[in-house]
């Protein structure tokens, strides 16, 4: 196979060489179940190559876990002798890495085996399948992601705590939850500029910052994609800026769903509305507030598989720690307008423009695997026309609606394993990848002897 199968093209790569001389070298980066660019730094008259004959790269880079090691439960180590596979640049993702000494540029890579088929573990493939049955049925989703973090110093505290970074303008600092206020933006306004320079350059549609709900907290959001695809695209190349920029800058941008014990975790909230081969939003109701009955099944069937895809939405140990009650993280497959107690929300606002916001998944959960799996849920709510049930109103926290969700990490990923849903949203090849890692990633944290368990029981057992 030496013609791209993602329809990336040798003009694209020597109109970009031509427009940027000064770039002296590339990221390629390959997106793994974890959500962890893989891939290598290669110099520029390199990259031509690339666009012409793909780049071979080991399939085990698809079965690591969180630490890098083999997990060979995936099938993808030495059941096929480690063999290489051909990773081929996304067509749109060869962007200037802003700030960068000496310059470099950065594409992104889709995994295929050398004859061309795609790569049934690599994670955009499964969010490609979903976005290909919906076209199927006329369907085309569209979408954006919020992007909630941390800005943290790069020194612990006393106590060997993480601690909110100072501020890069003046390093000033705050312990307070200074949510929503524009002063405190302003200490990191020299870091926020070369964030948005930085997602300009690479054409990411990079909007409002806020100050969030936590000391050091901060969500971005994007702009609204006609391509879902792209706005997944958009979440990877923007947290890939933050971490750079703030690494920079001299502070630690952390993509963990709960940092800090006491206070709140971080999301990545899923905004989704889809469309109609003329172009018209199916979710849009007829009279306002008389909710569609394509929006009310999309979202019975995204609370109906909500508990058997947990482990997309929150798929590490620390992911558990986000679900706490009152936290702004939901805890049943609830629904409701305008609520944000409420895990499936309509948010207020023009109905021509009317979307579903997914709020169960964290910031550290892989967006590809995200959106496929919300798209699934939706096309299953459309094709049964699932009833969602009652809209939750007031205080979701004090719903009397059951909750199906699983307790814990190893709960969902039982549920995870055992899910013919999943294993469909994600396909079989893919489900088995990252149900194998995550089983193996469980077993690490289970053997490992924390400092906690010192503390709780060094003395007194």
């Amino acid at each position: 196979m030496t013609t791209s199968p993602i329809g990336s093209t040798l003009d694209e790569a020597r109109a970009f060489l031509a427009a940027h001389p000064e770039i002296e070298a590339f990221d390629i980066v390959l997106t793994d179940a974890n959500g962890i660019g893989r891939g290598k730094i290669i110099r520029r008259h390199e990259l031509e190559g690339i666009y012409t004959g793909g780049r071979h790269l080991p399939i085990s880079i698809l079965g690591l876990d969180i630490t890098g090691e083999d997990v060979h439960e995936t099938g993808l180590i030495w059941d096929s002798g480690d063999g290489d596979l051909r990773a081929w640049p996304i067509p749109g993702t060869l962007v200037p890495l802003h700030g960068t000494m000496p310059p470099r540029g950065q594409v992104l890579m889709a995994m295929y085996h050398l004859d061309g088929v795609p790569m049934s573990s690599d994670p955009r493939h499964a969010l490609q399948r979903q976005v290909d049955l919906l076209a199927a049925k006329g369907l085309y989703p569209a979408g954006a992601f919020e992007l909630e973090f941390f800005l943290l110093s790069n020194e612990r505290d006393g106590n060997g705590a993480v601690q909110p970074a100072r501020a890069v303008l003046d390093g000033r600092s705050s312990d307070k939850t200074e949510v929503y206020s524009v002063d405190h933006l302003h200490g990191m306004e020299p870091l926020f500029s070369d964030i948005y320079a930085a997602a300009r350059a690479q054409g990411i549609p990079a909007e409002t910052v806020i100050s969030e709900y936590a000391p050091g907290q901060y969500e971005l959001t994007l702009n609204y994609r006609t391509d879902l695809m792209r706005a997944a695209d958009d979440l990877v190349m923007l947290k890939r800026i933050v971490r750079l920029q703030a690494r920079r800058h001299g502070v630690t941008a952390c993509f963990m769903a709960k940092p800090i014990e006491a206070y709140a975790g971080s999301g990545m909230h899923v905004h989704l509305s889809m469309r109609d081969a003329e172009g018209t939003n199916i979710f849009t109701e007829e009279v306002e507030g008389d909710w569609s009955p394509t929006i009310r099944q999309a979202i019975g069937g995204l609370a109906a598989t909500m508990a058997e895809s947990m482990l997309v939405f929150a798929p590490h140990a620390n992911s558990w720690r986000r679900f706490v009650s009152q936290s702004y993280a939901p805890m049943a497959p609830t629904w409701g307008v305008n609520n944000r107690s409420v895990a499936l929300r309509i948010p207020a606002g023009d109905m021509k423009a009317r979307r579903i916001e997914h709020r169960p998944s964290g910031v550290d959960a892989n967006p590809y695997l995200v959106a496929a799996t919300v798209l699934a849920g939706v096309a299953k709510g459309l094709d049964e026309k699932l009833d969602p049930g009652p809209e939750t109103t007031g205080n979701g926290y004090q719903s009397d609606a059951p909750s199906t969700m699983p307790p814990d990490w190893r709960s969902a990923i039982e549920a995870a394993k055992a899910s013919s849903f999943l294993k469909g949203a994600v396909g079989e090849d893919m489900h088995r990848t990252f149900t194998a890692i995550k089983q193996a990633e469980y077993l690490r944290v289970a053997r490992t002897v924390s400092e906690l368990d010192y503390h709780l029981y060094l003395h007194e057992v």
